[in-house]
């Protein structure tokens, strides 16, 4: 089975997040650990590069101007290429939902198009959500709103 750099997100931050480990201190242990559970080198490097990105993004997204509640977010072609209609209309319903603000909508649009995947998943964009969530300060109860839904998915499907 290929594993893809959401794999290795998804199993970042299932194994390690509570761990509060400092990515650029841990990085060497942390893909080496990787790699001994049978992740790809190449793939941890741009799992990686797609972490440090989504920190650069959360620094770079201060004082952006948010859009106002009453607007509408218009997908690009490339965007509806990788997000289905279903994903599409999740994001709408998290926004209106009050889970996402216009900025964090962007950040995760912004981290899926990063992705090399062509499409993208209902469950793979939600663990996207909530990594993005997650290092968005003042986004705590979001990310414990998303994390419940993610982890209700995860024993749904166990059982």
């Amino acid at each position: 089975m290929k594993q893809t750099v959401i794999d290795i997100l998804i199993y970042l931050f299932e194994h390690f997040v509570e761990d509060d480990l400092e990515l650029e201190a841990d990085r060497d242990r942390l893909k080496s650990e990787l790699r001994d559970a049978g992740f790809d080198a190449g793939q941890v490097t741009k799992a990686f590069d797609w972490l440090q990105e989504l920190a650069a993004n959360r620094a770079d997204s201060d004082g952006l101007p948010v859009a106002a509640c009453t607007s509408t977010r218009v997908f690009t072609f490339d965007e509806e290429r990788k997000l289905d209609a279903e994903c599409r209309g999740f994001i709408y319903f998290l926004e209106q939902a009050g889970v996402l603000d216009g900025i964090s909508r962007e950040l995760v649009i912004d981290r899926v198009l990063a992705l090399e995947n062509d499409e993208l998943d209902i469950s793979q964009l939600k663990w996207i959500i909530l990594m993005v969530l997650f290092n968005q300060p003042g986004q705590e109860q979001a990310f414990v709103w998303m994390e419940d839904m993610v982890m209700d998915d995860l024993n749904r499907n166990l059982h």
